[in-house]
This record gives structure tokens, sequence and C-alpha cells, in this order.
């Protein structure tokens, strides 16, 4: 509670995502949302597995050409998502 300065809740609710562990939960919820928006509809329809632990992402792919093409793209994959998640959320994609 303060005296001097009143908070809007926006801003309160804007410093509280900010916080390295909420922003990283909150990045972890949007993951299917985010590995959707970067391999795209089809992939990620062939897709039956999305799982993150301990900062490695697990992904289980249908089609065997297209996991193959995913695991030579490990690295971009990679990056594509922190870039998007705004913070280092993965350290290494493992394609299945």
């Amino acid at each position: 509670m303060r005296r001097t300065k009143t908070l809007l809740m926006g801003d309160l609710l804007e410093e509280f995502f900010k916080r390295p562990y909420v922003a990283a939960k909150v990045a972890e919820g949007k993951l299917p949302d985010t590995w959707r928006a970067i391999v795209g509809e089809r992939t990620a329809d062939l897709t039956t597995e999305l799982r993150l632990e301990r900062h490695i992402l697990y992904v289980r792919i249908q089609s065997s050409v297209l996991r193959s093409e995913l695991f030579y793209r490990r690295d971009a994959l990679r990056d594509a998502i922190n870039r998007h998640a705004g913070l280092r959320l993965v350290h290494a994609v493992i394609i299945r």
C-alpha cells in the first residue's frame, strides 16, 4: 500500500508479469501457440506431443519425412521459440 503515489492495476500487473519466473511460466503456457506460429498449421497438426522439461523441448511428430526435416532445423527452431517468447525458454529441441 502506498500513500504517496497511487498505482494503476494495469501497471502493477505489468510489473508482475515481467518477473523472470512468471514470464517463463506464461511463455511455457503459450508454447503450443508459439509452436503453431513458428512451424505452421500443417506441421502443428502432425505434432502429437509438445513437452518442456528442464528447458528441453520434446517434440513428437507423426511424419518421418517432416521429423527428419525438423531434426536438421533444431537450432533454428530453438532460436525462433526463444525470440518469440522474449526470453531463453528452450535450451535444446529433441525431435522424436
